[in-house]
């Protein structure tokens, strides 16, 4: 029974004349108000630290911009600590409180979002990162870690509406008063808002061992559905910021999800938790050079360029355009008439492949190396002009100096500039992917050994008019990141540098949300992010698709080459999924991946999933209706239609709704309109990493045959509720999820 439901029956008793249930009441009153009080008094202390805060930036700010170099700096310094101390304790609406310890010393502890001490350095709340608070995580009555009343709050805004409190030692003291009955459930018990919640108040012990892990190497985190994986990645994020300080905030940490509505549905969960620093991207946003998602590929094709092979056939793509010349080089120098023959441009190019570096980098070797083979050849035609068999006096600096002008002077000479752009042209990325996709030839001459003839003929693209115009997909993203990789940046002529951006930044730590379904090419890109290995990825390989879908963490992550050390934990407690709707779910996923343990759920809804068949002609009518239904009964929630492909702009259309077939094409403001909606239409592969209030699932039978891993793709939609569930379908269940209706009618 909740707090506010015990106020109720209070209420009601005390007009029974019930006096003992107004005696519970009145305590309960009491102490709501005590901790009220105090709670105040610290969001009393957070406004007067903000203002603090800025009123230092605004008198820096007023400062002006004069002064001497050391004091701008300074400046600047001041300007940038103030601003990132105000988002520090920019944490929204809610209380900056959510619990309390009493140790069994007398000692006590508020622990909070963020850390508050009053005007004399008093700490008021602690911040729950901060070593002291970890008992409110970790402490059991098997093990109290010194804790005697573990307390939750239960707010409405800022306001306490409850009490909830473990008693974890078994001999309390004296007057000691127990109230609540779970802060847990009745956080999982709340409506769905269209975006991810903070679950720090409510963190379980196995998570918070996680959150809690050391920042070095790579932390894999294998979790079902409903286990809370993206939330703790998230709190993760947070606590290496607090604990690594200035490491991280000066290198920097990258979250990557796996599409924009993911990306919006969680970026709420840091700033409540006083960070502001964690940039956020999708795999098709890491590459920082001119290309630009543009185009949807069929899934097979995306499949195919994710693929490890790709990563030798770029390698092949440069080196197959490091080659000799056709016809001798004929370069007028002086009075002499020279040549570059194509056996002494081979030898040239064999030099430059031998030496280290990036394409682009060595093109200033063959340069090098065709000005002194240019040379030799004027010294040998000095020679047979003044005498015949005399060789040029000239000193080897006199030699250097004389190829570094000839050089320089080829760059500005149009055959000779073809010469070498025909033995080691300058690429960007864009360039080098875009060649290769147009010509077959370098296709199969790259390709040779590692694909077969309709791998490669599906790779072909035509080629765009101008470069503003090339369709790239978000596979092709990965592929120029790995190209941008190999090829180095640019320098286009001596007169006029022009460096492209090809590197990647480098991160202190990067999280990877939604990892079972991250490409080989796309793990590459990621380990560039972050060269010391320091990673956090969560996933689920019971959601993998893809032709193959990994067995094992070991076998995903081999694209990535760790040089660290790998731990995999895994989260074992569905805190989402109803058991009414797990039971269905678990049966699908022992068919699709019978080596996985689904997740064990700790709630029933009280609602058994609504399973219905229904004609043909009548599915998208009967869906529309248990939509609007399902509306009405999640009131202020949030459901989710999901659909075969042919039946989503009919849906959509029907319910006025918006509708997702591809997520990785929207911009940001149209995901948050879809998270915002009270119903939305979506595809099967666009609900990744979503929660609901309610889901309508659309023919199983057809959404598994749309996807080539569709069970592991059907067990994902049916895991997406946190209530109720519908399944409408007009042609015969999967054998699977039929046995499974089949044992709950019984």
């Amino acid at each position: 029974m909740t707090a506010s439901r015990l106020e109720d029956l209070a209420a009601l008793s005390c007009i029974l004349d019930d006096s003992a249930l107004c005696e519970e009441r009145t305590v309960t009153q009491a102490e709501i108000e005590l901790e009220q009080a105090y709670l105040d008094k610290a969001h009393e202390r957070l406004d007067a630290m903000r203002d603090a805060a800025r009123a230092l930036s605004a008198e820096v700010v007023a400062e002006g911009a004069g002064g001497t170099f050391a004091a701008r700096v300074e400046r600047d310094i001041r300007v940038e600590l103030s601003g990132r101390r105000l988002s520090q304790l920019n944490i929204g609406d809610g209380s900056v409180c959510f619990g309390r310890l009493d140790f069994s010393d007398g000692l006590r502890a508020y622990v909070g979002r963020i850390g508050v001490s009053d005007e004399d350095g008093e700490q008021l709340v602690v911040d729950w990162r901060a070593p002291v608070a970890e008992p409110f995580y970790r402490a059991t009555p098997a093990d109290p870690l010194g804790v005697v009343r573990r307390r939750h709050f239960l707010f409405r805004g800022r306001r306490i509406t409850g009490i909830d409190d473990e008693l974890l030692d078994h001999e309390p003291p004296d007057g000691l008063v127990l109230m609540g009955e779970g802060a847990l459930l009745a956080g999982l018990e709340r409506a769905r808002s269209g975006r991810m919640h903070e679950i720090v108040s409510t963190i379980q012990r196995e998570q918070d061992a996680i959150i809690r892990s050391h920042l070095a190497g790579a932390l894999v985190v294998q979790g079902g559905p409903g286990t809370g994986k993206t939330a703790v990645a998230l709190h993760r994020a947070a606590y290496l910021l607090f604990a690594h300080r200035t490491r991280l905030e000066r290198d920097g940490v990258l979250l990557v999800g796996p599409n924009p509505v993911f990306l919006r549905y969680i970026e709420q969960v840091l700033p409540s938790l006083g960070e502001h620093t964690v940039a956020l991207a999708t795999p098709g946003e890491l590459y920082v050079g001119s290309a630009r998602v543009r185009a949807i590929e069929p899934r097979r094709l995306a499949i195919l360029k994710g693929d490890a092979r790709m990563a030798s056939l770029l390698a092949r793509a440069v080196r197959t355009r490091e080659r000799p010349l056709k016809a001798p080089l004929v370069y007028r120098y002086g009075r002499h008439e020279l040549k570059l023959e194509p056996a002494e441009s081979g030898r040239i190019v064999l030099a430059a492949q031998r030496r280290r570096g990036t394409h682009n980098s060595r093109r200033i070797v063959v340069e090098r190396l065709v000005a002194r083979a240019l040379v030799r050849a004027w010294r040998e035609a000095e020679a047979r002009y003044v005498r015949v068999g005399r060789r040029v006096g000239l000193s080897d600096a006199e030699v250097a100096r004389m190829a570094a002008v000839m050089q320089s002077e080829l760059r500005e000479d149009e055959g000779a500039h073809a010469a070498l752009e025909r033995m080691w042209p300058v690429l960007t990325p864009e360039e080098l992917l875009h060649d290769l996709y147009g010509a077959p030839a370098l296709l199969r001459e790259a390709g040779k050994g590692l694909f077969d003839a309709e791998e490669l003929e599906s790779l072909q693209r035509e080629r765009a008019s101008s470069f503003g115009e090339i369709p790239w997909t978000e596979a092709d993203i990965s592929l120029l990141d790995e190209a941008a990789q190999l090829l180095g940046p640019t320098r286009r002529s001596l007169c006029q540098e022009e460096t492209l951006p090809t590197g990647a930044r480098h991160y202190g730590h990067v999280v990877v949300d939604e990892a079972q379904g991250v490409s080989a090419m796309q793990w590459r890109a990621l380990s560039r992010r972050c060269p010391a290995g320091s990673f956090t990825i969560v996933g689920d390989l019971g959601q993998a698709s893809g032709p193959a879908p990994p067995e094992s963490w070991e076998q995903a992550l081999q694209p990535m080459r760790l040089r660290s050390e790998m731990r995999v934990e895994e989260l074992t407690v569905n805190y989402r999924t109803p058991s009414e709707v797990m039971k269905l779910a678990t049966s699908v996923l022992a068919e699709a991946a019978p080596r996985l343990t689904p997740p064990s759920s700790v709630r029933e809804s009280g609602e058994r999933p609504l399973v219905e068949r229904v004609g043909l002609d009548e599915l998208v009518g009967r869906a529309v209706e248990v939509a609007r239904r399902e509306r009405q009964a999640v009131d202020g929630g949030r459901t989710a239609v999901i659909a075969p492909s042919e039946l989503l702009s009919d849906l959509a259309s029907l319910l006025d709704a918006p509708c997702v077939v591809r997520d990785d094409r929207l911009s940001a403001a149209e995901a948050r309109r879809v998270l915002d909606a009270p119903v939305a239409v979506y595809s099967l592969d666009t609900v990744r990493g979503l929660e609901f209030d309610s889901v309508v699932l659309v023919d199983p039978s057809r959404l598994v045959r749309e996807h080539e891993q569709g069970l592991r793709s059907l067990y994902v939609a049916l895991t997406r509720t946190t209530g109720r569930l519908s399944v409408l379908h007009a042609e015969p269940l999967p054998p699977s999820l039929e046995r499974a209706r089949k044992d709950e009618t019984r």
